[in-house]
């Protein structure tokens, strides 16, 4: 069942990373790129798969994860799972999580006449997705060494 999960995100997280190269090649984001169609179709993939990645991470493969190692239960809150990955160094910090799901909410909501805030929430996200990164694949590294 998690190798299912790890299979899904690992697609969302190679076509997030290919729009986010693209991304980082540009050297600089501002208002201009809302102009540049080819620039905009780039963004929203790179933003559509931060979201897949996290919700599959938030919603599947964390609750997966922890009761592989027999530390999940039902009636665990998200902050509970959370401050369980925290426990076993999976996650740096509980409450980082907490703000890159308010950081996904923002992103969902488009604003047209707000660019300085859609152009702010790209560059966090490009920043946050390292360590979502970061986090799967500590998850990918603890499950395997596991199975050893």
């Amino acid at each position: 069942m998690i190798a299912d999960i790890i299979e899904k995100i690992k697609l969302h997280q190679k076509r997030s990373k290919a729009a986010l190269d693209e991304i980082v090649s540009w050297k600089t984001i501002n208002s201009e790129i809302f102009n540049n169609f080819e620039k905009i179709k780039t963004i929203d993939t790179f933003i559509y798969r931060f979201i897949k990645l996290q919700d599959m991470m938030g919603e599947k493969l964390f609750k997966i994860f922890l009761d592989e190692i027999g530390e999940y239960k039902d009636n665990m809150s998200l902050l509970d799972i959370l401050d369980k990955l925290e426990k076993f160094e999976i996650i740096k910090n509980a409450y980082d999580w907490m703000e890159y799901r308010k950081l996904r909410n923002q992103l969902t909501h488009e604003y047209p006449n707000n660019e300085d805030e859609i152009i702010e929430g790209i560059i966090l996200a490009i920043d946050v997705y390292k360590e979502i990164d970061t986090i799967f694949n500590n998850i990918i590294r603890y499950h395997d060494e596991r199975l050893k």
